[in-house]
Order: structure tokens, then sequence, then C-alpha cells
């Protein structure tokens, strides 16, 4: 499993911005992954996407990492953002837009 977390923190450490989803930001599958492409892509952050569906040791190993149960996963900086429903709700109420920028994260929209 060591192999696993060992993949999981280089992807995280890859970017700057990275969701661990169902699908790929080109085509989520599900609807919930698809949901936080549309926030992301909505304010324009760059971000690498993570397929759990290609490996079930990934799939299950990010919900250990993290101690979180579902996919998708958003992490920022290393840091552990949340899931669709925490995202959507920082989203809404203008707290994602101000942690993204409190991190240094480029957004392309106004």
């Amino acid at each position: 499993m060591s192999t696993v977390n060992d993949f999981i923190k280089s992807e995280i450490d890859s970017q700057d911005v990275v969701l661990f989803m169902k699908g790929t930001p080109v085509f989520p599958q599900c609807g919930f992954s698809s949901q936080v492409v549309q926030i992301l892509s909505y304010l324009g952050v760059q971000f690498k996407g993570v397929n759990v569906l290609e490996s079930d040791d990934i799939r299950q190993g990010i919900k250990a990492y993290s101690d979180w149960p579902t996919i998708p996963q958003l992490y920022v900086k290393g840091e552990f953002v949340g899931g669709c429903d925490i995202v959507r709700e920082m989203f809404e109420e203008g707290e994602l837009r101000e942690f993204l920028a409190e991190k240094g994260i480029a957004l392309e929209v106004a």
C-alpha cells in the first residue's frame, strides 16, 4: 500500500491543484466529479485530474490517504479541501475564490 500512498503523494505534490475524480476533466464519469470540474473550470483554475477508475488501488487508496469516504477529492497546494458538497458550498458562498487566492492560485475570471 505504501506504493499507492507514494503515488498519491507524488500526484498531490506535482501540481498546485489536483482533483482525484471519476473520469477525466474532459470526460467526467460521475455527476459529482463533473460538478467540481465545472466549478474549477468556471473559475479558470488550472488543475490536474487523476482518474481513480483506472486503478482500484488508487480509488481505495485516496480514501484512506485523506480519511474521506467519497470521490471526488480536491487538493490545493498539498492541502485536502474536500469533496463535491464542500467545494460547491465554498463556491456558492464565495469562499472558494478567496481560499484559492490566499493559496496563490491564479484565477482566469474576475
